[in-house]
């Protein structure tokens, strides 16, 4: 049996995850999508060689075995409580929107009820399977430093609030330190990745530090963990999307991966 993709959201990700199926990469088939910008959500579809719908979101999750949210952290609620209501499985790709507790204890709760899966792939960072791992003795602390280029900063609303001028930075700049929940509110399209690191860690202190590099071309995520375990490091040097220099290529390729997994019968890692 095939398995019937929604997907939400039809932005740079949403983009390459469509035609990651379109190309048959995944062993699905995309059968509907959904934008509130709906000019975005057509100009995706003609690219496409299959004929997936434009369905508003609850005939979405109707026709779909798994809902794929690729839109923004402001939609995740609406679109969790679409899909997980409905008994549908859900990837969320703007996992920041978890560090609220009270809408992950209602995806939790939503999903144990009705029997679902939610899936968080890794985005733009690498050794989760080690961070879980550990997270089965204690982690005691995880730090991520995450550098880009300025421009990957503008219109985050830490940068609108406080009048960064990031046009006028020449050299590394620290422009944000502060504990994971704090980061993706103050960045809510850069640093997901904190989000997912703090679900993993399980409870234990997540901090991070946020850089501006003129200099440089490439998104850099560098982390730290340590515990009972010993210390785990990992630096992944990523290719901006072309489409938009906020997120990593290696985001929408997670999600790719992460469908791939799903429908493969040999699951791979921790």
């Amino acid at each position: 049996m095939v398995l019937k993709i929604g997907l939400v959201g039809c932005g740079a990700i949403g983009l390459e995850i469509a035609r990651a199926i379109d190309r048959g990469e995944v062993e699905a088939e995309l059968v509907a999508v959904f934008d509130r910008n709906g000019d975005r959500a057509r100009e995706l579809l003609k690219g496409l060689r299959g004929k997936p719908r434009l369905l508003e979101l609850e005939e979405l999750v109707e026709g779909s075995d798994i809902v794929v949210e690729a839109a923004s952290q402001r939609a995740v609620p609406e679109v969790a409580r679409a899909a997980l209501g409905r008994g549908r499985d859900l990837m969320i790709m703007s996992v920041g929107a978890l560090l609220d507790p009270g809408l992950r204890r209602t995806v939790e709760e939503l999903a144990r009820d009705r029997g679902c899966r939610v899936y968080l792939p890794s985005g733009a960072i690498s050794g989760l399977d080690g961070l879980k791992s550990a997270g089965a003795g204690r982690i005691d602390i995880v730090t991520l430093t995450t550098t880009k280029n300025p421009r990957g900063f503008a219109g985050a609303p830490y940068i609108e609030e406080r009048g960064i001028d990031l046009s006028a930075i020449s050299k590394p700049m620290v422009i944000f330190e502060g504990p994971a929940e704090e980061a993706v509110s103050a960045f809510p399209a850069n640093v997901n990745v904190a989000a997912t690191l703090s679900l993993t860690a399980r409870g234990a202190r997540v901090r991070v530090r946020i850089v501006a590099d003129p200099d440089i071309e490439v998104n850099i995520h560098e982390i730290c963990a340590e515990g009972d375990f010993g210390r785990i490091t990992t630096r992944v040097e990523n290719v901006p999307s072309p489409r938009n220099p906020k997120t990593s290529r290696l985001a929408a390729l997670s999600a790719i991966a992460t469908l791939r997994s799903i429908v493969e019968p040999v699951k791979i890692g921790t």
